[in-house]
Protein backbone atom coordinates (compact mmCIF):
# COMPACT_ATOMS: atom_id res chain seq x y z
CA UNK A 1 0.00 0.00 0.00
CA UNK A 2 1.30 3.43 -0.92
CA UNK A 3 0.56 6.35 1.40
CA UNK A 4 1.36 8.83 -1.38
CA UNK A 5 -1.21 7.24 -3.68
CA UNK A 6 -3.89 7.36 -0.99
CA UNK A 7 -3.12 10.98 -0.22
CA UNK A 8 -3.26 11.87 -3.92
CA UNK A 9 -6.62 10.09 -4.22
CA UNK A 10 -8.04 12.39 -1.55
CA UNK A 11 -6.55 15.42 -3.29
CA UNK A 12 -8.24 14.36 -6.54
CA UNK A 13 -11.49 13.99 -4.61
CA UNK A 14 -11.10 17.58 -3.41
CA UNK A 15 -10.54 18.65 -7.01
CA UNK A 16 -13.68 16.76 -8.06
CA UNK A 17 -15.68 18.61 -5.40
CA UNK A 18 -14.33 21.91 -6.71
CA UNK A 19 -15.24 20.99 -10.27
CA UNK A 20 -18.77 20.07 -9.23
CA UNK A 21 -19.24 23.23 -7.16
CA UNK A 22 -18.10 25.44 -10.04
CA UNK A 23 -20.90 24.21 -12.32
CA UNK A 24 -24.55 25.18 -12.54
CA UNK A 25 -27.14 22.39 -12.65
CA UNK A 26 -27.68 22.71 -16.42
CA UNK A 27 -23.91 22.55 -16.95
CA UNK A 28 -23.71 19.36 -14.89
CA UNK A 29 -26.37 17.62 -16.96
CA UNK A 30 -24.77 18.71 -20.24
CA UNK A 31 -21.26 17.75 -19.19
CA UNK A 32 -19.47 14.72 -20.62
CA UNK A 33 -18.60 13.48 -17.13
CA UNK A 34 -21.15 10.90 -15.93
CA UNK A 35 -19.67 11.05 -12.42
CA UNK A 36 -20.78 14.66 -12.08
CA UNK A 37 -24.35 13.77 -13.01
CA UNK A 38 -24.41 10.79 -10.66
CA UNK A 39 -22.96 12.83 -7.82
CA UNK A 40 -25.47 15.63 -8.30
CA UNK A 41 -28.36 13.16 -8.27
CA UNK A 42 -26.99 11.64 -5.05
CA UNK A 43 -26.99 15.08 -3.46
CA UNK A 44 -30.60 15.58 -4.53
CA UNK A 45 -31.45 12.18 -3.06
CA UNK A 46 -29.74 13.08 0.23
CA UNK A 47 -31.67 16.36 0.24
CA UNK A 48 -35.01 14.63 -0.19
CA UNK A 49 -34.24 11.87 2.30
CA UNK A 50 -33.03 14.17 5.09
CA UNK A 51 -34.75 17.55 5.16
CA UNK A 52 -31.92 19.06 7.24
CA UNK A 53 -29.53 18.37 4.35
CA UNK A 54 -30.54 21.20 2.04
CA UNK A 55 -28.55 21.60 -1.16
CA UNK A 56 -26.98 24.74 0.31
CA UNK A 57 -25.80 22.84 3.40
CA UNK A 58 -24.52 19.94 1.32
CA UNK A 59 -22.58 22.25 -0.96
CA UNK A 60 -21.14 24.09 2.03
CA UNK A 61 -19.80 20.80 3.40
CA UNK A 62 -18.28 19.96 0.02
CA UNK A 63 -16.71 23.42 -0.18
CA UNK A 64 -15.15 22.98 3.25
CA UNK A 65 -13.66 19.62 2.27
CA UNK A 66 -12.44 20.84 -1.11
CA UNK A 67 -10.50 23.62 0.61
CA UNK A 68 -8.56 21.25 2.92
CA UNK A 69 -8.05 18.24 0.64
CA UNK A 70 -4.92 19.78 -0.87
CA UNK A 71 -1.30 18.75 -1.06
CA UNK A 72 -0.19 21.64 1.15
CA UNK A 73 -2.72 20.84 3.87
CA UNK A 74 -1.83 17.15 3.89
CA UNK A 75 1.89 17.88 4.07
CA UNK A 76 1.44 20.30 6.96
CA UNK A 77 -0.81 17.85 8.80
CA UNK A 78 1.24 14.69 8.33
CA UNK A 79 4.68 16.19 8.92
CA UNK A 80 4.68 15.19 12.60
CA UNK A 81 3.62 11.56 12.12
CA UNK A 82 5.41 8.41 11.05
CA UNK A 83 2.88 6.57 8.89
CA UNK A 84 5.13 3.94 7.31
CA UNK A 85 5.49 0.30 8.39
CA UNK A 86 2.10 0.14 10.11
CA UNK A 87 0.72 -3.32 10.78
CA UNK A 88 -2.89 -3.13 9.53
CA UNK A 89 -5.60 -3.69 12.13
CA UNK A 90 -9.38 -3.79 11.75
CA UNK A 91 -10.88 -0.45 12.75
CA UNK A 92 -14.60 0.19 13.01
CA UNK A 93 -16.16 3.62 12.63
CA UNK A 94 -19.69 4.33 13.85
CA UNK A 95 -20.62 7.57 12.15
CA UNK A 96 -23.04 10.25 13.28
CA UNK A 97 -25.50 11.84 10.87
CA UNK A 98 -26.21 15.29 12.26
CA UNK A 99 -24.41 17.14 9.46
CA UNK A 100 -23.26 16.03 5.98
CA UNK A 101 -20.14 13.81 5.93
CA UNK A 102 -19.57 14.40 9.63
CA UNK A 103 -17.54 11.18 9.97
CA UNK A 104 -15.37 11.75 6.93
CA UNK A 105 -12.35 12.96 8.90
CA UNK A 106 -12.19 9.64 10.76
CA UNK A 107 -12.43 7.89 7.40
CA UNK A 108 -9.45 9.89 6.10
CA UNK A 109 -7.39 9.18 9.24
CA UNK A 110 -7.90 5.40 9.11
CA UNK A 111 -7.24 5.34 5.36
CA UNK A 112 -3.98 7.25 5.61
CA UNK A 113 -2.68 4.98 8.38
CA UNK A 114 -3.61 1.96 6.25
CA UNK A 115 -5.84 -0.06 8.57
CA UNK A 116 -8.75 -2.19 7.43
CA UNK A 117 -11.86 -0.06 7.76
CA UNK A 118 -15.37 -1.16 8.68
CA UNK A 119 -17.91 1.65 8.52
CA UNK A 120 -21.36 1.79 10.10
CA UNK A 121 -22.85 4.93 8.52
CA UNK A 122 -25.72 6.84 10.02
CA UNK A 123 -29.16 6.21 8.53
CA UNK A 124 -29.39 9.99 8.14
CA UNK A 125 -26.24 10.32 6.03
CA UNK A 126 -25.50 7.30 3.87
CA UNK A 127 -25.89 8.34 0.21
CA UNK A 128 -22.58 10.09 -0.49
CA UNK A 129 -20.04 7.80 1.14
CA UNK A 130 -20.35 4.82 -1.28
CA UNK A 131 -19.80 7.20 -4.22
CA UNK A 132 -16.74 8.68 -2.53
CA UNK A 133 -15.30 5.24 -1.81
CA UNK A 134 -15.82 4.18 -5.43
CA UNK A 135 -14.18 7.40 -6.62
CA UNK A 136 -11.16 6.77 -4.41
CA UNK A 137 -11.02 3.07 -5.38
CA UNK A 138 -10.53 4.04 -9.02
CA UNK A 139 -7.31 5.70 -7.94
CA UNK A 140 -5.93 3.27 -5.35
CA UNK A 141 -6.77 -0.37 -4.62
CA UNK A 142 -6.66 0.24 -0.87
CA UNK A 143 -10.13 1.74 -1.04
CA UNK A 144 -11.36 -1.32 -2.94
CA UNK A 145 -9.82 -4.01 -0.74
CA UNK A 146 -9.56 -2.50 2.76
CA UNK A 147 -12.92 -0.80 3.23
CA UNK A 148 -16.30 -2.31 4.03
CA UNK A 149 -19.64 -0.64 4.71
CA UNK A 150 -21.71 -2.47 7.33
CA UNK A 151 -25.50 -2.23 7.41
CA UNK A 152 -25.77 -4.08 10.69
CA UNK A 153 -23.74 -3.64 13.88
CA UNK A 154 -19.97 -3.82 13.78
CA UNK A 155 -18.26 -7.15 14.42
CA UNK A 156 -14.73 -8.54 14.15
CA UNK A 157 -12.66 -5.41 14.84
CA UNK A 158 -9.55 -4.50 16.81
CA UNK A 159 -10.42 -0.87 17.63
CA UNK A 160 -13.32 1.49 17.14
CA UNK A 161 -14.21 5.15 16.77
CA UNK A 162 -17.85 5.84 17.61
CA UNK A 163 -19.75 9.12 17.64
CA UNK A 164 -23.23 9.67 19.02
CA UNK A 165 -25.34 11.36 21.65
CA UNK A 166 -24.65 11.16 25.36
CA UNK A 167 -27.21 8.36 25.57
CA UNK A 168 -25.72 6.27 22.77
CA UNK A 169 -22.22 6.93 24.11
CA UNK A 170 -23.13 4.98 27.26
CA UNK A 171 -24.04 2.04 25.05
CA UNK A 172 -20.82 2.46 23.05
CA UNK A 173 -18.72 2.56 26.22
CA UNK A 174 -20.23 -0.72 27.36
CA UNK A 175 -20.24 -2.52 24.00
CA UNK A 176 -16.70 -1.44 23.05
CA UNK A 177 -15.23 -1.56 26.55
CA UNK A 178 -12.73 -4.34 25.73
CA UNK A 179 -11.26 -2.60 22.68
CA UNK A 180 -9.11 0.47 22.14
CA UNK A 181 -11.64 3.17 21.36
CA UNK A 182 -12.52 6.79 20.89
CA UNK A 183 -16.08 7.46 22.05
CA UNK A 184 -17.42 10.90 21.20
CA UNK A 185 -20.39 12.38 23.04
CA UNK A 186 -22.42 15.56 22.72
CA UNK A 187 -20.39 18.72 22.63
CA UNK A 188 -21.34 22.32 22.02
CA UNK A 189 -19.56 25.47 20.97
CA UNK A 190 -19.74 28.87 22.65
CA UNK A 191 -18.95 32.46 21.74
CA UNK A 192 -17.62 35.22 23.96
CA UNK A 193 -18.90 38.67 23.01
CA UNK A 194 -17.07 41.66 24.49
CA UNK A 195 -19.38 44.41 23.25
CA UNK A 196 -17.06 46.11 20.76
CA UNK A 197 -17.53 43.65 17.90
CA UNK A 198 -18.10 45.08 14.44
CA UNK A 199 -21.27 44.41 12.48
CA UNK A 200 -19.22 42.14 10.20
CA UNK A 201 -17.96 40.08 13.14
CA UNK A 202 -21.46 39.65 14.54
CA UNK A 203 -22.76 38.66 11.11
CA UNK A 204 -20.03 36.02 10.91
CA UNK A 205 -21.10 34.81 14.35
CA UNK A 206 -24.48 34.15 12.77
CA UNK A 207 -22.71 31.70 10.46
CA UNK A 208 -21.29 29.92 13.50
CA UNK A 209 -24.75 29.67 15.04
CA UNK A 210 -26.95 28.85 12.05
CA UNK A 211 -24.82 26.82 9.64
CA UNK A 212 -26.28 23.30 9.50
CA UNK A 213 -29.21 24.78 11.48
CA UNK A 214 -27.10 24.60 14.64
CA UNK A 215 -26.99 20.79 14.58
CA UNK A 216 -23.20 20.38 14.65
CA UNK A 217 -20.93 20.13 17.67
CA UNK A 218 -19.05 23.09 16.21
CA UNK A 219 -22.26 25.14 16.07
CA UNK A 220 -22.41 27.95 18.63
CA UNK A 221 -25.31 27.27 20.99
CA UNK A 222 -24.33 29.58 23.86
CA UNK A 223 -23.28 33.23 24.07
CA UNK A 224 -21.39 34.90 26.90
CA UNK A 225 -22.05 38.65 26.93
CA UNK A 226 -21.01 41.57 29.18
CA UNK A 227 -23.29 42.40 32.09
CA UNK A 228 -24.87 45.42 30.40
CA UNK A 229 -24.78 44.12 26.82
CA UNK A 230 -27.33 45.55 24.39
CA UNK A 231 -28.51 42.84 21.98
CA UNK A 232 -29.88 45.30 19.38
CA UNK A 233 -26.67 45.43 17.26
CA UNK A 234 -26.45 41.65 17.48
CA UNK A 235 -30.01 41.15 16.20
CA UNK A 236 -29.46 43.68 13.40
CA UNK A 237 -26.24 41.98 12.29
CA UNK A 238 -27.76 38.51 12.02
CA UNK A 239 -30.93 39.64 10.20
CA UNK A 240 -29.78 38.06 6.92
CA UNK A 241 -30.25 34.65 8.52
CA UNK A 242 -34.01 35.24 8.71
CA UNK A 243 -34.17 33.04 5.58
CA UNK A 244 -34.19 30.19 8.10
CA UNK A 245 -37.93 30.82 8.21
CA UNK A 246 -38.13 29.23 4.75
CA UNK A 247 -37.15 25.85 6.21
CA UNK A 248 -40.17 24.05 7.66
CA UNK A 249 -38.29 21.84 10.14
CA UNK A 250 -36.40 24.81 11.57
CA UNK A 251 -39.60 26.85 11.84
CA UNK A 252 -41.43 24.00 13.55
CA UNK A 253 -38.67 23.75 16.16
CA UNK A 254 -38.54 27.51 16.64
CA UNK A 255 -42.32 27.77 17.10
CA UNK A 256 -42.46 24.77 19.43
CA UNK A 257 -39.64 25.87 21.71
CA UNK A 258 -40.93 29.44 21.82
CA UNK A 259 -44.39 28.20 22.80
CA UNK A 260 -43.02 25.96 25.54
CA UNK A 261 -40.98 28.79 27.04
CA UNK A 262 -43.84 31.28 26.85
CA UNK A 263 -46.27 28.88 28.51
CA UNK A 264 -43.71 28.50 31.29
CA UNK A 265 -43.52 32.31 31.51
CA UNK A 266 -39.81 32.31 30.69
CA UNK A 267 -38.43 35.70 29.71
CA UNK A 268 -37.08 35.65 26.16
CA UNK A 269 -35.45 37.91 23.61
CA UNK A 270 -36.93 37.27 20.18
CA UNK A 271 -36.40 38.59 16.65
CA UNK A 272 -39.02 36.31 15.06
CA UNK A 273 -36.60 33.68 13.77
CA UNK A 274 -34.41 32.88 16.78
CA UNK A 275 -35.02 33.26 20.50
CA UNK A 276 -32.41 34.09 23.10
CA UNK A 277 -32.88 32.64 26.56
CA UNK A 278 -30.74 33.37 29.60
CA UNK A 279 -29.59 29.96 30.75
CA UNK A 280 -26.46 28.41 32.28
CA UNK A 281 -26.65 25.30 30.08
CA UNK A 282 -24.36 24.93 27.07
CA UNK A 283 -26.78 23.04 24.84
CA UNK A 284 -29.75 24.95 23.45
CA UNK A 285 -32.59 23.57 21.30
CA UNK A 286 -33.00 24.36 17.60
CA UNK A 287 -34.29 27.88 17.05
CA UNK A 288 -32.90 29.05 20.38
CA UNK A 289 -29.53 30.33 21.60
CA UNK A 290 -28.74 30.44 25.30
CA UNK A 291 -26.82 33.35 26.76
CA UNK A 292 -25.16 34.18 30.05
CA UNK A 293 -23.81 37.48 31.32
CA UNK A 294 -20.30 37.84 32.73
CA UNK A 295 -18.36 40.50 34.61
CA UNK A 296 -14.75 39.26 34.72
CA UNK A 297 -13.18 37.85 31.53
CA UNK A 298 -10.47 35.99 33.43
CA UNK A 299 -13.01 34.22 35.61
CA UNK A 300 -15.02 33.37 32.52
CA UNK A 301 -11.93 31.91 30.91
CA UNK A 302 -11.38 29.73 33.97
CA UNK A 303 -15.02 28.64 33.86
CA UNK A 304 -14.77 27.64 30.22
CA UNK A 305 -11.57 25.73 30.92
CA UNK A 306 -13.37 23.76 33.63
CA UNK A 307 -16.06 22.83 31.06
CA UNK A 308 -13.60 21.87 28.33
CA UNK A 309 -14.90 18.29 28.15
CA UNK A 310 -18.26 19.65 26.99
CA UNK A 311 -17.04 22.41 24.67
CA UNK A 312 -15.86 21.86 21.10
CA UNK A 313 -14.98 25.45 20.10
CA UNK A 314 -14.71 28.83 21.79
CA UNK A 315 -15.31 31.75 19.45
CA UNK A 316 -13.60 34.96 20.50
CA UNK A 317 -11.29 37.63 19.17
CA UNK A 318 -9.47 37.84 22.51
CA UNK A 319 -6.63 35.33 22.24
CA UNK A 320 -4.81 36.79 25.23
CA UNK A 321 -7.54 35.73 27.67
CA UNK A 322 -9.34 32.85 25.95
CA UNK A 323 -6.95 30.17 24.73
CA UNK A 324 -7.25 28.21 21.49
CA UNK A 325 -10.08 30.35 20.22
CA UNK A 326 -11.70 30.25 16.78
CA UNK A 327 -12.28 33.41 14.77
CA UNK A 328 -15.82 34.60 14.10
CA UNK A 329 -17.36 32.71 11.18
CA UNK A 330 -14.79 29.89 11.20
CA UNK A 331 -16.23 27.17 13.45
CA UNK A 332 -17.52 25.12 10.52
CA UNK A 333 -14.22 25.30 8.63
CA UNK A 334 -11.86 23.02 10.58
CA UNK A 335 -8.47 22.08 9.19
CA UNK A 336 -7.29 18.50 8.85
CA UNK A 337 -5.33 18.86 12.09
CA UNK A 338 -8.36 20.11 14.06
CA UNK A 339 -9.44 16.94 15.82
CA UNK A 340 -12.91 16.44 17.27
CA UNK A 341 -12.85 16.59 21.08
CA UNK A 342 -9.13 17.48 20.80
CA UNK A 343 -8.30 13.77 20.60
CA UNK A 344 -5.47 13.08 18.14
CA UNK A 345 -7.07 10.43 15.95
CA UNK A 346 -3.92 9.67 13.96
CA UNK A 347 -1.88 9.14 17.14
CA UNK A 348 -4.58 6.77 18.43
CA UNK A 349 -4.57 4.77 15.18
CA UNK A 350 -0.78 4.50 15.15
CA UNK A 351 -0.57 2.92 18.60
CA UNK A 352 -3.38 0.33 18.48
Amino acid sequence: MDLLNRKNAFIQLGNFFQTYLALQENEIYTSSNPQLIKFHELLLSAKHYNAWFTLDQLKYALTSWSEVLTDAHFDQWLANYQLTSVQPKKVGIVMAGNIPLVGFHDFICVSLVGHYLKIKPSSNDFQLLPFIIDFLAERDDYFKNYIEIKKERLEDFDAVIATGSNNTARYFEYYFRDYPNIIRKNRNSVAVIEGDETEEELEKLGEDMFRYFGLGCRSVSKLYVPQAYDFKPFFEAIYNYSSLLNHHKYVNNYDYNKAVYLMSQVQLLDNNFVILKEDESLSSPIGCIFYERYIDKKKLSEKLASQSDDIQCVVSKNQSVFKEVVDFGKTQQPNLWDYADNIDTLAFLLKI
